[in-house]
C-alpha cells in the first residue's frame, strides 16, 4: 500500500495564513486530507492535495476524543501503514502516537524545508507565526531555534 502524508486542517490553515501553503507541497509533494478537513480548512484546495475518503466509519473512541478534523486525519493516517500525519494540536499527537502514527507538526514542516534547503532560515516565519493566533510557548520557539541551528542552547 502506498505511503501518504496527511495533514489536520491547523497546518493548512497557519500556512494559508502566512502565505507559505506551497512550502508543504515544495516539502513534501502531495498532501492528502480528509472531506471533513477540506471542510475545516474552508478554502480553495490546490491541485497538490488529494481529497480521501475513508474507507471505514470513524471509530467512536476518536470521534469521541478528538474534533472531527483530527479524528478523520488520524483515521486516513491509519488506512495508509507508514504514512506521516502533520498534526498540532496535542490531545490529537498524543492519540496518533499511541496508535504508532508517525507524526509531525507545522515546525516539523518548517524544519524539513530548511534541512531540504528551501528556506535559508525558520526565523522569519516563526516572526510571521507570532502575528497569528497559533499559540507557540517562548520554550519551545527556544528548543526549536537550538534545533534548527539558529540558536545556542
Amino acid at each position: 500500500m502506498q505511503k501518504i502524508i496527511v495533514s489536520d486542517a491547523s497546518c493548512l490553515i497557519l500556512f494559508y495564513k502566512l502565505g507559505e501553503l506551497d512550502l508543504l507541497e515544495k516539502v513534501y509533494g502531495k498532501i492528502g486530507i480528509t472531506e471533513v478537513v477540506a471542510k475545516e480548512f474552508n478554502r480553495p484546495i490546490p491541485e497538490w492535495i488529494d481529497i480521501y475518503s475513508l474507507k471505514t466509519s470513524l471509530p467512536a473512541s476518536l470521534k469521541n476524543a478528538l474534533d472531527p478534523g483530527e479524528a478523520s486525519a488520524i483515521a486516513l493516517t491509519k488506512e495508509y501503514p507508514n504514512s506521516l500525519l502533520i498534526i498540532d494540536e496535542l490531545k490529537g499527537r498524543r492519540v496518533a502516537k499511541a496508535l504508532g502514527i508517525e507524526i509531525t507538526g507545522s515546525l516539523g514542516v518548517i524544519l524539513a524545508a530548511k534541512n531540504k534547503g528551501l528556506i535559508p532560515t525558520v526565523l522569519p516565519i516563526i516572526e510571521k507565526i507570532k502575528q497569528t493566533n497559533f499559540r507557540l510557548s517562548d520554550t519551545l520557539i527556544q528548543k526549536f531555534l537550538v534545533k534548527a541551528g539558529e540558536q545556542n542552547h
